[in-house]
């Protein structure tokens, strides 16, 4: 645990400090829609230890609550949750070797895979990697839990706007990126294959699709060779 905060500096840290909290407050909105739709304050507290995924959770959550059957909404899961199978073959190396391995994969989602492979360096990587992963393993379930005991005696959750949290924390984030031209393109382009799909599929494919975006950046790399 000492290499990880003597391999990242401290705007690193302040970044994924940042993302964790998010996720936290994520965890708020979660627990409470959760609760207040009838499941005990234990189930996210235990679905966020073992299943680790926001998207898939949610979807686990609404469908049942909604009278869907638990098989569906798990199958619904595990269909969000393909995108993971293109992250381990992204970010092998950084998931270190046997029981770390096992953990490493554990805590792998959106925001680990994105904070490790932006950085330069395997040290750099792994450190990025688990400091985001372990804190998302501390917060999503606190946060959860903390969000359980709120929708017990509130009923109306979407009145708290937690869920704009996540999103606006994540765009100051990647806001100073768009100076440069071709990831402002990028992003826009995978913006809007975003957009036009989410009608249509369901929550989390249409950011696996907003990926293509990076053609964009791509074929304008290609063209200036």
């Amino acid at each position: 645990m000492h290499s990880i905060w003597r391999t990242l500096d401290r705007a690193l840290l302040r970044d994924i400090s940042l993302v964790c909290v998010a996720v936290g407050v994520v965890g708020l909105s979660y627990g409470a829609i959760a609760v207040a739709s009838g499941f005990p304050l234990w189930f996210p507290v235990v679905l966020g230890l073992t299943v680790l995924a926001a998207s898939s959770e949610f979807l686990f959550v609404g469908i049942v609550a909604a009278g869907g059957s638990p098989v569906a909404a798990v199958l619904a899961g595990l269909l969000v949750n393909a995108r993971h199978l293109p992250f381990g073959l992204a970010a092998p190396d950084v998931l270190g070797r046997g029981w770390h391995r096992l953990l490493g994969t554990h805590l792998m989602n959106d925001e680990t895979v994105v904070f490790a492979l932006a950085q330069e360096g395997m040290p750099r990587k792994r450190a990025a990697y688990w400091a985001c992963g372990l804190g998302i393993l501390v917060c999503w379930p606190l946060g959860a839990f903390t969000g359980g005991l709120i929708g017990s005696v509130m009923d109306d959750t979407d009145a708290l706007g937690l869920d704009a949290m996540f999103p606006a924390i994540l765009l100051a984030l990647i806001v100073p990126a768009f100076r440069d031209r071709d990831r402002r393109r990028a992003g826009l382009a995978g913006a809007a294959v975003a957009l036009a799909a989410t009608p249509f599929l369901p929550t989390g494919l249409p950011v696996l699709l907003a990926l293509t975006g990076l053609s964009v950046t791509a074929v304008r790399e290609k063209a200036h060779r």
